[in-house]
């Protein structure tokens, strides 16, 4: 496909949006195919249904990733890019995505639902997922002025798997190991704000209480809110939150960290009567607080 007719895809994509707010517009992240197709399993993409009130939705064998993009009735201009979790194996596409999409959407959020690339079967975990997310914020920055977005609130948001990659994301915006294209990525991908939701893989499992090497925190780094349950474990600990918390006080970037008593892993958008489920009220008021939820003209 040649870049004219991929920019008037994505013009044509744009006008949908402005079109039909109501109703989520889901565009192909890789008009040309997704690299490093060897490292993901090829297989009919496959949506497992819950096996009870306690289970959640799934999607496995996600090869072609995409973004949806869920319009609010009165945006705001920025807008968030959702990460689901699930081990990097399937997708908590539902609990962890599209349900947050709608959260996000009452507060005037635009919220970009991204469907990255499981099971991950390369050697550099989540290497695939990280591309899909570099590419995903460079859209969505590429695209802010005729999506209607401010390209300077753009954020990132992940669950678990998820929230490693939203962390990776906003670490490593700009090393891609992918060839970089003028009509969807840009130069700087780096999120403008960070929201990671009991990430995994930040520590490791015989060792909870040192980040690993990759967990790098720099000036550059964006502002970030954690939310983490106490009693979760392993490599989602909530020491890993602690941790990368630490590492921006160290460089006094701002941050804030929240831990609930219990919650256990999974929590995602569930409701109910524990403090943890109150985690989305404490999100917007940080993105309040730091002037995300401003309604103003999007920014040149």
């Amino acid at each position: 496909m040649s870049l004219l007719a991929r920019l008037l895809l994505f013009s044509l994509a744009g006008a949908s949006l402005s079109l039909q707010a109501a109703d989520p517009v889901t565009l192909k992240l890789w008009a040309e195919g997704a690299p490093e197709k060897q490292g993901v399993v090829i297989e009919p993409e496959k949506r497992i249904e819950p096996k009870g009130p306690n289970d959640v939705l799934r999607l496995t064998n996600v090869s072609e990733p995409t973004l949806s993009v869920y319009r609010p009735e009165n945006p705001n201009g920025a807008s968030v890019v959702v990460c689901p979790g699930g081990g990097y194996g399937i997708l908590a596409i539902e609990h962890e995505g599209t349900q947050v999409c709608d959260w996000l959407n009452s507060l005037g959020v635009t919220a970009i639902l991204l469907k990255y690339r499981v099971p991950v079967r390369n050697k550099v975990p989540g290497l695939e997922p990280l591309q899909d997310a570099q590419r995903a914020i460079g859209m969505v920055r590429h695209h802010a002025a005729e999506w209607g977005l401010d390209p300077h609130r753009v954020g990132i948001l992940g669950f678990s798997a998820g929230g490693h990659l939203a962390v990776m994301t906003a670490l490593y915006p700009n090393e891609r190991s992918y060839r970089t294209d003028p009509a969807f990525d840009v130069e700087d991908a780096t999120p403008d704000f960070l929201i990671p939701i009991y990430p995994a893989y930040l520590v490791a499992a015989d060792n909870p209480y040192a980040l690993l090497s990759t967990v790098k925190v720099t000036p550059k780094s964006p502002p970030v809110c954690l939310v983490h349950a106490h009693d979760d474990k392993g490599t989602t600990s909530s020491s890993a939150s602690v941790l990368l918390y630490l590492e921006y006080k160290k460089l006094a970037l701002p941050a804030e960290l929240h831990i609930y008593h219990t919650g256990g892993h999974g929590f995602g958008m569930r409701t109910g009567s524990n403090p943890v489920a109150s985690w989305p009220h404490r999100v917007g008021e940080w993105m309040k607080a730091m002037g995300l939820l401003e309604t103003r003209a999007p920014a040149k």
